[in-house]
């Protein structure tokens, strides 16, 4: 019915194109318009002002002949004041456009290596960025953005790449673990040394403590008991040394039997195979 009154309807987010007798006349803005068609006036058509996406793969060379594919996503729009151009000038806005994106790329990878390639993602969008941006605005398009959302690289190149990426974490790992055994192994062995220098240290104090024993010892006897000597409370003192250790190795559980001398020169033979033996008091 609008029609036949010659009102026509223009969705917001949209143009549409008018034409006198054929004759591209205005671009008519969203809204209610009066077309009176007794005189030639009608609607070419309707052109969207939306952002659009156009996703191209684009299958190339890089320098160290790897061929990969490359995923470029270009979001575009078409311009208000360029409507007549963007509806009369292309006849498919999207062939044009990937028509661009494989130029670009194909000129653009095969100067990089594939490692580079994948750092460089944002320098081969923007050099296809700029390529469209000069290239579409003369059509009434405008380029809002463009990404490169993955480098595919052949499934063969991919796996080398994994197994190249897994030696070289488990070389990693090895060489962690083998300087955590190595710090194990030093931290243990001064560990131990610091048992022997402490163990070592606790010997000679006791050492010192008995040689301080026995010297008072003998000085207290030889000040209550006049008429002995250094020698004569020595081999007291080693005599008695002596059975204290032989009573300690008659309790011992591991023991088993251990013959002593008997007779009435017994203590007498003990001290001096003691004196001789040990501290050698009369040297030959």
């Amino acid at each position: 019915m609008g029609q036949v009154l010659g009102l026509v309807q223009v969705d917001q987010s949209t143009v549409a194109i008018k034409e006198t007798f054929g004759k591209f006349s205005e671009v008519l803005e969203p809204g209610c318009h009066f077309l009176p068609w007794c005189i030639g006036q009608q609607i070419s058509g309707y052109l969207s002002l939306r952002v659009r996406q156009l996703d191209v793969r684009c299958e190339t060379k890089t320098k160290d002949n790897v061929f990969v594919t490359v995923v470029a996503s270009v979001q575009y729009r078409a311009l208000a004041d360029k409507a007549s151009d963007a509806f009369y000038k292309l006849s498919n806005t999207r062939e044009q456009i990937q028509s661009y994106v494989f130029d670009v790329i194909r000129a653009t990878v095969p100067k990089l290596n594939l490692d580079d390639a994948f750092e460089q993602k944002n320098d081969i969008a923007k050099a296809v960025e700029e390529e469209l941006e000069k290239a579409m605005s003369a059509y009434g398009y405008e380029i809002v953005q463009t990404l490169i959302v993955d480098i595919e690289p052949d499934d063969r190149v991919k796996r080398a790449m994994n197994e190249i990426n897994a030696a070289a974490r488990m070389r990693v790992a090895a060489s962690e673990k083998a300087e955590a055994e190595k710090i194990l192994q030093i931290k243990k062995a001064e560990g131990e040394a610091e048992s022997k220098y402490l163990a070592g240290v606790g010997i000679a104090r006791q050492r010192q403590a008995i040689v301080d024993g026995l010297r008072d010892s003998v000085l207290a006897f030889s000040e209550n008991v006049p008429g002995t000597t250094a020698k004569d409370i020595m081999d007291m003192v080693l005599v008695t040394q002596y059975f204290d250790t032989m009573k300690e190795i008659g309790a011992s559980s591991k023991s088993s039997s251990v013959f002593i001398p008997h007779g009435p020169g017994a203590v007498k033979d003990v001290a001096a195979q003691i004196r001789d033996g040990l501290l050698q008091a009369n040297p030959q």
